[in-house]
């Protein structure tokens, strides 16, 4: 019989949990500009990735959705707007006439066919067909914008600026890390908030997911793209430093935001079947991961990096063995580094993140299991350690991903 747990602390003890796995082990925390508001509003602060970030709010303050819930925090998500600070993330400016091949070469995207004000999600590849990170890639009128992940940064600007050494010609990478404010406005009711702070500059109905703007809020530009990390619709806001608290104070202005914290992005990227670096993405190709839709099918002017191993999976699918799926496991969730068995006890996987879904209200996972077990319905089982080291074996079956539909925007 396949049963649930849907305990709601397990969702504390799953964030707990995911932050302690990625966190840095850093002496010296950096801070966001949004330090002392966070603070000031009830957040319960780690370290994450060497940065003091609100984990989830508890208290009283009107700009949280509720006392001590990561749950209240995602449902408010799902059913109007919450604000997530992410400056934590490192964003890069590239010019230089050929910073569009040095592009083609560093990243899976198809960057010469991406249009002015456009970004789309793809990947940073090794010439093993690895992954450095993943990444978020825009093309601007005169540059391209690049959003990295905090704790792989140092890493990917090492990477490129070695890649730069090889490839030569004009191409400069502008660092922009710590000197701005970058937010993440999510939820249904994101669009509607945002109309109303912007007015007649621009009429964001005719806004798809995955375009970006620039308008002018109380004297700072705002640079805008229609993207997210939680499933639902939203937009992610650039302001340069001089601009960053004044914007978070016009965003949480409306009754209709609330503030949001790291457990409740971590568990609604999963119920959106969203990768993480370091969990469904390090030692994976893209099409273990299910990533092929990132990346271009043609060689181009520049291959990227990986480009034979990488296309060698896409033509031949029997070359990949192993995919990441959607697991429920019964009873509680299954964390990263459990082993996924067989029904006849054979090791066929492992899990890679783990956590108790706020708004199925119950465990979810994903993982990557050997093929032809990672079919959506195939039973499985996970070997899950007691609080006293005994393994015993709970059933878990193989579901469909997004766990929870998706809401990203199409003009009609």
């Amino acid at each position: 019989m396949f049963s649930l747990c849907t305990k709601p602390q397990q969702l504390l003890r799953c964030a707990a949990h995911a932050c302690r796995s990625l966190s840095s082990s850093k002496v010296v925390e950096k801070k966001t500009c949004l330090f002392e508001q966070h603070k000031a509003a009830g957040g319960v602060i780690v370290d994450y990735e060497g940065y003091d970030l609100p984990v989830y709010y508890k208290g009283d303050s009107p700009l949280i959705a509720d006392a001590d819930t990561i749950m209240a925090s995602c449902h408010w998500t799902r059913s109007s707007a919450s604000l997530f600070d992410v400056s934590h993330m490192c964003s890069i400016r590239w010019t230089g006439k050929d910073a569009e091949a040095f592009l083609e070469r560093v990243t899976v995207c198809d960057v010469a066919n991406l249009p002015v004000n456009m970004g789309k999600l793809s990947l940073i590849t090794t010439e093993e067909g690895g992954v450095v990170d993943d990444t978020m890639l825009t093309r601007c009128s005169d540059h391209f914008y690049q959003v990295i992940n905090c704790g792989c940064a140092e890493k990917d600007i090492a990477h490129f600026e070695e890649q730069l050494g090889l490839f030569g010609g004009d191409v400069n990478m502008e660092v922009l890390w710590d000197t701005r404010g970058l937010y993440a406005l999510q939820g249904p009711k994101a669009q509607e908030v945002l109309q109303g702070i912007v007015g007649a500059q621009i009429d964001l109905s005719k806004v798809a997911f995955g375009e970006c703007f620039n308008v002018t809020v109380g004297g700072h530009n705002w640079f805008v793209s229609r993207c997210g990390y939680t499933g639902e619709d939203g937009f992610e806001i650039f302001v340069d430093g001089d601009g960053a608290e004044p914007a978070y104070d016009t965003l949480v202005a409306d009754s209709k935001v609330r503030l949001a914290g790291l457990g409740a992005r971590d568990a609604l990227r999963m119920e959106a079947g969203l990768c993480l670096y370091g969990h469904e993405l390090a030692d994976y190709t893209p099409a273990e991961a299910g990533l092929t839709w990132t990346v271009r099918k043609t060689e181009g002017a520049v291959p990227f990096l990986g480009y034979e191993p990488i296309m060698a999976q896409i033509n031949d699918r029997s070359l990949i063995k192993k995919m990441r799926c959607g697991i429920i496991p019964q009873g509680g969730p299954a964390r990263e580094g459990t082993p996924i068995m067989s029904k006849e006890g054979e090791e066929i996987g492992v899990i890679t993140s783990g956590g108790f879904s706020p708004t199925l209200k119950h465990p979810i996972s994903m993982g990557y299991v050997n093929k032809p077990l990672n079919k959506r319905g195939s039973e499985l089982q996970i070997a899950k350690k007691t609080p006293k080291g005994k393994v015993v074996l709970k059933d878990a079956l193989v579901v469909k991903m997004p766990f929870v539909p998706t809401n990203y925007y199409k003009p009609e």
